[in-house]
This record gives C-alpha cells, structure tokens and sequence, in this order.
C-alpha cells in the first residue's frame, strides 16, 4: 500500500511547553486591551487557583478580562452564541481559553462569532450547516490548557454540538489557530484518574487514527509515532501518580503533537461514530466513548488489510517489540486499557440502547461525513451499525 508525501504545514502558534510556563504570561506580546476569558461551567480552575493566577497575570500588564465560564462538557451551540454576546457587549478584543477541550472549542467558535454575524451553523460545512465564508477575521486566542486530550491548543479545530438538531462536528479554519497556546504540565496534576485517563486515550487515538488515515504524510507520522511512544508509556503511571510531573510532561508531549497530527494530516471515522454519541448523550464523555468504539473499530480495518504493516509499527511502539501480527496492536490497547483502569466501560452506563444504533450512524454520516474519506476502507452504515454493536456492553 502506498502512501501519501505530500504535506502543507502551516501552524502559526506559538507554544510555550513545560512546567511553570504559566509565570510566564505576563511577558507575552498580547493580542489586545480586553480579554474574555473562557472557561467550563465546573469549577475546577477556581478551585485550583488557575483563574486567579491568570487573572493576577493579566493585571501585571494591566490587561482587562471578563470571565465567561458557562461551557459544557459538550459545548453548545447555544452557548457559543451566549459567549459571543458577551464578547461583544464588553469590548473584548482576544479572548483566553482556559481548561481543557471543550473552553478551548467554544473559545475558537466564539471568536469566529464575535466578529462576524448570524449564526455559528452558517459556517460549518456539514450536516445542516450552510457553509459560508467566514468573512472578518476572528478575535485572536490564547489557550491555556489544563488537561491532555484533546490537542485542541495546536490546531484550528472546534468541535461544538448543535442542541437543535443533534449533530456534534467541527467547524475548521486556519483563522482559529491560537495566537499563543501555554502548555503547562503543572495545571495537569489536579485532573482526577478517570477523567486523566480519558483525555490520554482522546489524545491517543488522535495519533492513532492519523497514522493509519489515508491523510498520513511524513511529517504527520513523525507526529503521530512520537505522540503514540509518549502517551503508551507514560499514561498508565500518570492516571495512578497524578503528581508525577515527568510522566505529565510525556503526556502533554504526546498531546500537543496530537494536535499538530491534526493539523498538517487528519484522524478517521472513529470520531465521527462517537460524536455521534455524545451528540444524543450530552453526559458522556467524548474519551470514555472512543475507548467503548476502539476495540471493535480498529479490529474491523485489521479484518480488511490495507495498512496492517502500520497497525505492526504501532504495536511495537506501544511495547510489543516482537509483533508481527496486526492483532498485537489490539492485545497492546487493551493492555493499556486495563493499566489505566478503563477496560470494562459500557454504553449502557450511559443510557445508550442497542436500538440507538442506525440511528447513531446516520447522524455520523450525516454530522461529520469528511472523516469517512480518510478511512483506508470505505464504511457503510451497516458497518458502522456492526462496530457499535461489537462495541456494545
């Protein structure tokens, strides 16, 4: 099977990477006078001190803030649009994401819809969305990331559900690359086993998908190799000593180049089956849901062949020096899944029915359709309806 070489890079952000990198936002070059800062509607980062430290950065500049902290798990349309408002109303001219992925996704979507009018789903390009221009630039980001999942500090990617109609896809523009993204390892260490492990397994997959999509390149897989290396060997020691900074750092590592696996190459169908999901089951969460799909999808490609020398690579970076089986890859995740204490979650804990199935599948069809034509072979609905099945506890 031959792959692609061609690559187009492009990732203008800055990233400040290792502990203690928070200090030192007060000597960044901001992007404007008055900030929005965004954050979830949980209260861990004031709970944790992390707002308060970024707000005492921003008062050694003499930078203005207001603080929008209403984002979901999950984060809404509707919220989006609330943050944008806000935006507006109080002049804010860069906003500052701070949490993990969902601030950082509505952040992007909120900067888009502070400078340009209608609705967010006039931009996005599938499902219902009408796909037009985004004609003023948006508000320029900073992202502060306090977990390692979802590597949305070093891509332009949003994924923002739709209330409305239940679709959960991404709005994508290479204006929403953060201006600056902080990625510092310290803000990580508060983040509970469970949720640890989730975000770790987000991340990973990202890597994973993107080195067997039809989007792999040279660059994406140097990415995406590192970022697998990293994550397998450090996550399990990270989930059980969440104070141990060097296994975070590792991590973190793997994470960001997750994002960057992103940005120049693209990940598979596997996340376009579990937004579809957590579309219509606001309370999973988006990690827990690709570790339930992850056995019984990559087992459906290794079934079908095509890229099995690379399932073999993955395999051996993730500790299985002497694989030569495809099938070394799945006893080597579900190796890890039982490490970091995920191996036995079930779809029922959360309320999805195995007739939920057909319908799931439409709406990732529907929702998130590019993802498909990165798979090395085609899914049919059946077939996603088989993997959700095979998934199913």
């Amino acid at each position: 099977m031959s792959f692609n070489n061609d690559f187009n890079m492009y990732i203008p952000t800055r990233v400040l990477f290792g502990s203690g990198k928070l200090n030192q936002l007060h000597k960044q070059e901001m992007p404007g006078k008055k900030a929005l800062i965004v954050t979830s509607n949980g209260n861990s980062v004031k709970i944790n001190g992390y707002l308060e430290r970024v707000e005492k950065e921003l008062e050694k500049i003499r930078v203005g803030y207001f603080l929008f902290d209403e984002v979901e798990p999950n984060p809404l349309k509707s919220t989006v649009m609330r943050g944008a408002k806000v935006a507006i109303e109080n002049n804010c001219d860069f906003i500052i994401a701070l949490g993990g992925g969902s601030p950082m996704d509505a952040a992007k979507a909120i900067s888009i819809m502070a400078t340009n009018e209608g609705d967010l789903w006039d931009y996005v390009t599938e499902g219902t969305g009408k796909g037009k221009n985004i004609e003023n630039d948006p508000l320029k980001l900073i992202a502060i990331t306090t977990t390692a999942g979802t590597g949305s500090e070093a891509d332009p990617g949003a994924v923002i559900t739709n209330e409305d109609t239940n679709e959960k896809t991404g709005i994508v523009t290479e204006k929403t690359f953060p201006y600056l993204s902080i990625v510092d390892p310290e803000l990580m260490t508060t983040v509970p086993p469970t949720l640890t492990s989730y975000q770790g397994f987000d991340a990973l997959f990202h890597s994973i998908e993107g080195y067997i999509s039809k989007g792999s390149n040279p660059l994406s897989d140097i990415f995406a190799i590192n970022a697998i290396k990293n994550i397998s060997e450090n996550l399990a020691n990270t989930v059980k000593n969440g104070d141990d900074l060097e296994s975070r750092e590792k991590v973190a590592f793997g994470n960001t180049l997750s994002g960057f696996v992103m940005s120049v190459g693209m990940t598979t169908s596997q996340h376009s089956l579990e937004h579809a999901m957590s579309a219509f089951h606001q309370d999973l969460p988006h990690g827990a849901g690709l570790i339930m799909l992850s056995n019984a999808y990559f087992t459906f490609f290794i079934d079908r062949g095509g890229c099995n020398e690379r399932f073999i690579e993955i395999a051996k970076v993730m500790g299985k020096k002497d694989a030569n089986d495809p099938m070394d890859f799945i006893v080597a995740l579900e190796d890890l899944k039982e490490e970091c204490g995920v191996s036995n979650l079930k779809m029922s804990d959360y309320d999805i029915k195995e007739d939920e199935f057909e319908k799931l599948a439409q709406n990732a069809f529907d929702s998130m359709n590019f993802l498909f034509d990165f798979d090395r072979t085609k899914l049919s609905i059946n077939d996603c309806v088989k993997i959700y099945q095979d998934s199913y506890k």
